[in-house]
This record gives C-alpha cells, structure tokens and sequence, in this order.
C-alpha cells in the first residue's frame, strides 16, 4: 500500500503534466506551422531516437534520485506522444467547416484555439491520458529496479522488487506481491483505457453497437 502511493502519485503527475506540456506543444505546432511546427516536431524525432532507459539513467544521474526529478524524467518521455496526437488531430479539425467560419467572421487565434481546437481534443487527450499511464508506471518501476528511481526511505513498487529479488528462494512474497500489484495495476488501467477509448471515440462506439 505504501508503495501504490508513491507510484501512483508518480504516475497520475507524470501524466498530467506530460498532457497539458504535450497538448500545448501539439496545439501550436500545427496552428503555427512552418518554422514552429519543423522545429517542435524534429525534437520529438529525436527525442524518440533515444532509448528512455538510457535517457532517464543519465538525467537521474545528473539530477539525482527523487520523486520530484521521476516525474521530470516521465514528463520528458511521455510529452512527445500527446504532441503528435494532438498535432494530428488539429490539423484534421483546422479544415472543418466550423474552424473556417469562425475565421471568416474575425475570430482571433486564441479565441479559436480555446474554444474550438481545445475542447475538441479533450477526448483524445484523456484517451492517450489513460493508456499512457500504464506505460508510465512500468517505466517507474524499471527505473526505480535498476537503482537510479525512488531510493530509501521513499518506497516504491520497482524499489520493492530490487529489494526482494535477493530473497526470492527464502521470502519470495517480498518480490512477488509488488510484482502482482504492478500487473493488476497495469490491467485494469489498460481495461480503463480501452473502455474510455469506447465510450469518447465516436466511431468505435458506432462499430460496437453494429
């Protein structure tokens, strides 16, 4: 229970910080475009050519192993993939009839962004939200198994399994419960996941009901 604590906390700040960083970011590259757009999104190119495991071991390394620099690290891994949905999704709704009148009639970008654009990639951005949680959590664990995460006397679920696997012929319950809760966990923020995606996605929820 103590380490569900810190890796959830973990996990739902990383999330959250990496939507709203990754959406903003997503948001102007394609309502900007040009130089902007090229610029955001070769960051992400390399960003993504970079193995997290290495990246998130250096910048621990460099910062040091606390709560604080985990979400940083998770934040740094996790904003590329609300950028290029978000980004995706915008540049399909810019071309809508709606957006279009809305310029017509003078509406200034900023108006358009929030009352247009943003409201209606809220629901992808939960959608990724959701899946991208799981991921989150299992990064936390390895970064914290591998020794360069959460450090005593903070407790976390990969912290436990580095502690117990030295004891699985004599006490094998000190590995296997957290392993278990990190599963369990994962399931149903997987099962979450994919029921938000049914119920916010339109066309998913028209191919269900045929």
């Amino acid at each position: 229970m103590d380490g569900a604590r810190t890796s959830l906390v973990i996990g739902l700040a990383a999330v959250l910080l990496a939507g709203i960083i990754g959406s903003l970011a997503g948001i102007i590259a394609a309502e900007y475009g040009g130089w902007v757009d090229e610029t955001l999104m070769r960051i992400a190119d390399i960003q993504l050519a970079i193995p997290f495991i290495l990246l998130g071991m250096t910048v621990l390394a460099l910062l040091g192993a606390s709560a604080l620099n985990m979400v940083l690290v998770l934040v740094l891994f996790g904003w590329v993939i609300f950028a290029r949905v978000v980004r995706s999704e915008v540049l399909h709704l810019r071309e809508q009839e709606f957006i279009q009148a809305a310029r017509a009639l003078g509406a200034r970008r900023r108006r358009i962004v929030l009352r247009h654009l943003l409201p209606n990639v809220m629901g992808q951005v939960i959608i990724v939200g959701t899946l991208e949680l799981a991921n989150v959590i299992i990064l936390e664990a390895a970064l914290s198994f591998l020794g360069v995460g959460i450090r005593p006397p903070q407790v976390s679920w990969g912290a436990m399994l580095a502690d117990g696997r030295d004891y699985l012929t004599v006490a094998w319950w000190m590995a296997t419960l957290p392993g278990v809760a990190i599963t369990a966990t994962i399931l149903g923020v997987n099962l979450v996941g994919d029921w938000v995606n049914d119920v916010l996605d339109p066309r998913r929820r028209r191919y269900s009901q045929r």
